[in-house]
């Protein structure tokens, strides 16, 4: 007999930890500052790469899309990720520069929301941003055509293998479509699971230069 997806679904259960304490009354006055305090807690608890998320945008036609992409920084100018303008996400951005990222952290039931406008950092931010990571990450950038058919297994091989060499001698090399986006969140949601279902929400809302807070029903 094959497997009943039904009831197997019905079997799993989450967050088989002990979930944390939240007190949103605690909370700083800024985002940024909660953010930093629940990824460096979640590196502490073993959570498995707490440093990526999934990002979603819209196409033109305005249907959604989303993937898990690697959080390169966060800072007063906005949450940063990396991409190929000509990739999939990246041709979305430019035709609807606004999106949203959601952090999940299971080892202590938590989940980090953000939406907001997104912008491209220039040009040498984002080769910069690039030379400061690996050599795989480079050569990754230096093959390229992100999101378009691929013909075939050993095409992609040819490519990498290329690339490699090519981040091997010319650590410095410039992969010209390579960009570094920001996402400036007008709304940031922190989520603290409760084994009582009794679950925190705490949404931080964007007036002008500051922030104003306000919890929602779980």
């Amino acid at each position: 007999m094959g497997t009943d997806l039904h009831e197997m679904l019905r079997s799993l259960r989450v967050w088989d930890v002990e979930l944390p304490d939240f007190d949103p009354a605690a909370a700083p006055p800024a985002p940024l500052d909660l953010f930093t305090r629940w990824l460096t807690q979640a590196v502490a608890a073993g959570q498995t790469e707490p440093h990526t998320m999934s990002l979603a945008t819209v196409d033109e036609d305005g249907l959604p899309d989303v993937r898990i992409v690697m959080l390169h920084g966060a800072d007063a100018d906005g949450w940063a990720f990396a991409s190929h303008t000509t990739s999939r996400k990246g041709r979305q951005l430019a035709a609807r520069p606004y999106a949203a990222l959601d952090f999940y952290w299971p080892a202590q039931g938590r989940q980090i929301r953000l939406r907001g406008p997104v912008t491209a950092a220039p040009p040498e931010e984002g080769q910069a941003d690039l030379h400061a990571r690996s050599t795989g990450a480079l050569a990754a950038a230096l093959v390229g055509k992100q999101s378009d058919v691929l013909g075939s297994a050993e095409e992609l091989a040819r490519a990498s293998d290329a690339a490699w060499e090519r981040a091997g001698l010319e650590p410095d090399a410039t992969a010209p479509t390579w960009t570094l986006y920001r996402l400036q969140p007008q709304e940031v949601e922190f989520f603290q699971g409760d084994a009582r279902r009794r679950h925190v929400r705490l949404v931080y809302r964007r007036t002008g230069t500051d922030w104003r807070t306000e919890l929602l029903w779980p």
